[in-house]
Formats: C-alpha cells, sequence, structure tokens
C-alpha cells in the first residue's frame, strides 16, 4: 500500500511528452535528484527523503541552427560504471552534462541531411550501457556514444538501423558478462521493437513486429521486455525470442510511461486515464513461466499524467508528473 508524501513545487508544469520525469537516487547522500522538462528548458531538483527541495537548476536547449528556441524532448540521467551523465535531447541535438548540470561535456547537433522539410527532427529515447549512450532519432535510428571514464572526449562510435519510423524509447540491463545475450530494446512510434546485444559493436538479436499502435515506453528485466502500447496494453517478450509471454490489459488510454524497481521485479505502469498502476514480475520455478500480480493502483484525478518513475531500485516509493500541473507527486508504502 502506498500513501501520499509531501510533493515537490515546479517553477512550471510538465510538458505533456511521454517518459517525461527522470529520478537519480544517491543513496550516499540520503538524496533524490528529478528532472522534468517543459518547453525549451529542464527543470533539475533535488530533495531530501522528507521532500523538502533542497537545490533547483534550470538548463536550456543549445539553440544551433535556427530562429525558434528548440523544444526539449527528453531529460534523463545516464548511470555508467565509472561516472553519471545528464542527457537532453531536443529538436536541434543531444546534450550531455556532468551530473549535477554544472557543465555541458558534449555537444552533438542532429543532421536533417534530405529530409522533408515539413517532417520534424528531434531525439528521443535515452539509455546507457556499459560505457555507451544510446540515443534514438526521428529517423529511427539509435546514435551510439563512446564515454570516456573522464572528461569530454566523447565520440558517435556507431549509427544503429533497425528501426523505420522514430524512436520513442531505449532501455537497458548490465549484461553481467554472458556471451549473447540481449541487454538493449529499442521502441518505436509504429510499436515494433528490437532487441539487441551491445558491446563494440552493437548486434540486432531480434524483432518484434508492432500492430499498427506506438510504444511510447519499454524496460528490460532478467531477459524479459516489458512494453506499454498506445492501446493501453502492457505486454511482456522474451527478449532473446521475441515470444510474447504476458498480455495484459493494464489501461483505458495510451500508456505514457513504464519503470522497473530492479531489485524486486516491480513495475510501474502509468496512462493517460490518471492512473498508476504497480505489477510484481517473477517467473515460476516449476514452469519457467512468467506470473504477474497487480499490487496498486493509485488515481491521480484531472490529470494528463506524462511520467512517472521509481525513487530507488526496492521501488518503495514513486514519483509522477502531470500536464498543467506544477509539481512532482510522490507516494511511498506504509
Amino acid at each position: 500500500m502506498f500513501r501520499r508524501e509531501r510533493s515537490i513545487p515546479l517553477r512550471g508544469s510538465a510538458a505533456a511528452l511521454c517518459n517525461n520525469l527522470s529520478v537519480l537516487h544517491v543513496p550516499a547522500r540520503n538524496l533524490t535528484h528529478f528532472g522534468v522538462v517543459h518547453g525549451p528548458s529542464a527543470q533539475l531538483l533535488s530533495a531530501a527523503p522528507e521532500g523538502v527541495p533542497l537545490a533547483q537548476r534550470q538548463l536550456h536547449a543549445k539553440e544551433g541552427a535556427g530562429v525558434s528556441p528548440p523544444l526539449i524532448t527528453q531529460v534523463h540521467w545516464c548511470v555508467l560504471p565509472f561516472r553519471v551523465l545528464l542527457v537532453l535531447t531536443s529538436h536541434r541535438g543531444i546534450q550531455m552534462y556532468e551530473s549535477d548540470g554544472s557543465v555541458m561535456v558534449y555537444w552533438h547537433a542532429l543532421d536533417s541531411g534530405d529530409m522533408s522539410p515539413v517532417q520534424a527532427v528531434f531525439a528521443r529515447g535515452i539509455a546507457s550501457s556499459g560505457h555507451f549512450i544510446c540515443v534514438g532519432t526521428w529517423s529511427g535510428r539509435i546514435l551510439v556514444f563512446d564515454i570516456p571514464a573522464k572528461g569530454p572526449n566523447i565520440v558517435l562510435s556507431e549509427e544503429l538501423a533497425g528501426h523505420q519510423t522514430s524512436v520513442t524509447d531505449i532501455a537497458t540491463e548490465p549484461a553481467q558478462g554472458q556471451d549473447c545475450v540481449a541487454d538493449m530494446v529499442t521502441a518505436d512510434d509504429s510499436g515494433l521493437l528490437c532487441v539487441w546485444q551491445s558491446g563494440p559493436e552493437f548486434k540486432l538479436m531480434t524483432r518484434i513486429p508492432g500492430f499498427g499502435v506506438p510504444c511510447p515506453s519499454v524496460q528490460l528485466w532478467h531477459g524479459m521486455v516489458a512494453a506499454g502500447y498506445g492501446d493501453g496494453q502492457v505486454r511482456l517478450y522474451e527478449a532473446s525470442t521475441g515470444i510474447l509471454h504476458v498480455q495484459i490489459s493494464a489501461h483505458a488510454r495510451a500508456i505514457c510511461a513504464l519503470d522497473l524497481a530492479p531489485e524486486v521485479g516491480k513495475l510501474l505502469s502509468a496512462a493517460e486515464d490518471t492512473f498508476i498502476h504497480i505489477w510484481k514480475l517473477s517467473r515460476s520455478p516449476e514452469s519457467g513461466h512468467t506470473e504477474v500480480e497487480h499490487c496498486h493502483g493509485e488515481c491521480v484525478p484531472d490529470t494528463q499524467v506524462c511520467g512517472a518513475r521509481f525513487c530507488d531500485p526496492s521501488g518503495s516509493s514513486f514519483a509522477v508528473t502531470g500536464y498543467d500541473l506544477a509539481e512532482i507527486l510522490r507516494f511511498s508504502s506504509a
């Protein structure tokens, strides 16, 4: 059971974008960092467990070429083995900062190339795998950046071609040194999922076909892909084979965010129907089949939910953002 905690005030509301909340838990300092985007800026906030805001910072999209300010599409903390970087994506490019947003260490401009002038150019979908950061683009390509242990010498090492439509989200999990392990999944506006093995050269392992609705959010846990779709469905697939294990009619409207608490296998789903649900995932030791149990449901009335994340790896608390809501709502287990 979860109860409402003290909310964290924002200077403005969150933009009506899927996955519009990033959370970085820093247990050593007993702090939680939150990132939310709206228009050409991103708000970064730090809060102690009781919810008192300790610091705020506002980052703006780098202008690049163009006459109007670029809109930020996502903010996300990437936890690498040796450093933490904050990544911003926008209609002009990709910005990478030190974790507190104080110093920009890298800027990658998006090249529209020979695309139609009426087609939007943007980056969206951010995840880290090993010493790589992967970012999705409007063209369906995934840019892979090789990140050094320190400093700004970041290199675009590879571009992955697996999607024909715009990438919506990327999720990864540690491969733990095993060979031929599917440890990254990418999703797009057609609902197609691509499952990859990361490494010095990324390898496409499986393609899981879409069925006419977008897949705004994906997660990966113990070789299982959790995908949330525009029709409110959550589907669980075997990452290595693409076999469908479970289909959940989770929401009445489009899903806008999924998150996983890796220590306990809890899955959070949030949607435009104002509901946030928490599910417990497990594998039956006898059959090896995936089992799902509904643990909790929370309604945020009269709010277009646009972001939701667990605040810690054990899934004991979570946070929610909504369009036209000038605060981050927080809930913790009783």
